[in-house]
C-alpha cells in the first residue's frame, strides 16, 4: 500500500463523499465528531451560501473537513440543442397541464471560482476535494497557499496520471457503482469505466500518490477489501443518504429503502452527465441516457418543474435519485454509528 506522507497521516481514512443536494453541513461535521472527513458539497452553494455553510460548520466541529467543488467548463448556450431538449420533454408538460418555460440552463451548478476561493480563504479547510479535473493553476496555488490537501476524482488510470501531472495530493479512484456523478473528465466514453475493484489496484500501481477508493463501499467488508488492494483510504456517500443528519427528502429515503434501489444506472436525463440514479419514470420511458440532453449542466433547467409539479403530488418521477448500486445497506441511523462501523473495519498494520 502507497505510504502516507505525515500531512495525510493526520486525516481520516473513512471520507464522506460530498453529496449536493441531500446535506448540509450537519452531516459533515457528525462524521467528522465521529472520526471521519466530513465533507462539504459547494458546487451549488452561492458565496454567502459557502460563507453560511463554513462558519456552521466550523462552530459544530474543530476537526479537519473537506469542501468540494466542481471543476467542469460551462458550455455555451445551444438555443437548437435547448429546443431539441424541450421537444423531448413536451409530452411530460402537455400530460401535466403545464406549458414549457424558457430554460436559461443550469446555472445552479457553478465551477470553482475566485469568488469562491474569497470565500474558502478565510476558513483554510485542511482538504479541498474537485469534481471533474481540477481548477486553473491560479485557483491550485491558491488553495494549495492556504495549507489544504487536494484531492480529485479519476474514473480511469490516464485521469489518474493527469491529476498527478498537475497537482493533486490525493487521488480518489471512483468506479461507475458510485452514486451521483461520474468525475470524469478526459473522456465522455463510459466504455473508459471500469469497476472500483479492478480501477483501484491500477491507480495505486500507476501513480506515487495515496489512492482513496470510492464507489460501491457501503460495507465494512468492502472496506477492507478496498484497503487490501491497496487504498490508502475510502469514500463512502450511499451509505449516508438514510442518515439522520443528511437532508435527503422523503421521497428519496423511500426509493433509497425499497426494492427500487436494486435498479441503478448512470443517466444524462437531469444535468446532462452521466451519474447514477435509482431508475424512474422518466428514466425508464426515454431511456437513461438520452441523445437530446444538452450538456451538463444545461439539462437541469427544463427538467426541474417537471420534478418540482411530481413532488407535489408525492412523486419521485422526475427527481434524481441519486445512489450507488450497493444502496441495500443505506440504513437509517446516526451518521456517528455509520462512521464508527466503517472505521472499525479499517485493519491497522
Amino acid at each position: 500500500m502507497m505510504a502516507l506522507t505525515p500531512t495525510l497521516e493526520r486525516l481520516p481514512i473513512v471520507i464522506q463523499a460530498p453529496m449536493a443536494g441531500a446535506q448540509n453541513h450537519r452531516l459533515a461535521a457528525a462524521v467528522c465528531e465521529a472520526g471521519g472527513l466530513g465533507s462539504l458539497p459547494a458546487a451549488m452553494l452561492s458565496p454567502d451560501e459557502l460563507h453560511q455553510q463554513l462558519q456552521a460548520l466550523q462552530q459544530a466541529t474543530q476537526r479537519p473537513y473537506n469542501v468540494n467543488f466542481f471543476c467542469h467548463t460551462p458550455p455555451t448556450p445551444n438555443a437548437p440543442a435547448q429546443a431539441a431538449w424541450q421537444s423531448t420533454l413536451a409530452p411530460y408538460y402537455q400530460a401535466m397541464g403545464m406549458a414549457p418555460k424558457l430554460a436559461s440552463g443550469g446555472a445552479a451548478r457553478v465551477p470553482f471560482n475566485h469568488a469562491a476561493a474569497n470565500v474558502l480563504e478565510a476558513f483554510r479547510p485542511a482538504v479541498v476535494s474537485f469534481h471533474f479535473g481540477l481548477p486553473a493553476a491560479d485557483l491550485l496555488a491558491r488553495v494549495k497557499s492556504w495549507g489544504s490537501w487536494v484531492l480529485s476524482s479519476a474514473t480511469t488510470v490516464a485521469e489518474a496520471l493527469w491529476l498527478q501531472a498537475h497537482g493533486a495530493d490525493a487521488i480518489i479512484a471512483q468506479g461507475p457503482e458510485a452514486g451521483g456523478h461520474r468525475g470524469m473528465f478526459l473522456s465522455e466514453d463510459l466504455n473508459t469505466q471500469m469497476g472500483t475493484f479492478a480501477l483501484l489496484p491500477q491507480i495505486v500501481q500507476a501513480v506515487h500518490l495515496p489512492v482513496i477508493a470510492a464507489g460501491g463501499i457501503a460495507t465494512p467488508s468492502a472496506v477492507a477489501a478496498a484497503q487490501a488492494l491497496g487504498a490508502a483510504a475510502v469514500q463512502i456517500g450511499t451509505a449516508y443518504l438514510c442518515s439522520h443528519e443528511a437532508s435527503t427528502s422523503a421521497l428519496h429515503r423511500a426509493a433509497l429503502q425499497s426494492s427500487a434501489a436494486q435498479h441503478t444506472a448512470l443517466t444524462n436525463l437531469f444535468t446532462g452527465r452521466p451519474a447514477r440514479g435509482i431508475v424512474n419514470r422518466v428514466m425508464r420511458e426515454l431511456g437513461p441516457m438520452h441523445p437530446a440532453a444538452p450538456a451538463f449542466p444545461m439539462a437541469t433547467a427544463d427538467m426541474a418543474p417537471l420534478r418540482a409539479a411530481a413532488e407535489a403530488q408525492g412523486s419521485s418521477d422526475f427527481t434524481p435519485l441519486w445512489a450507488g448500486q450497493n444502496a441495500a445497506s443505506c440504513r437509517s441511523a446516526a451518521a456517528a454509528d455509520i462512521t464508527r462501523d466503517f472505521l472499525q473495519a479499517w485493519r491497522v498494520a
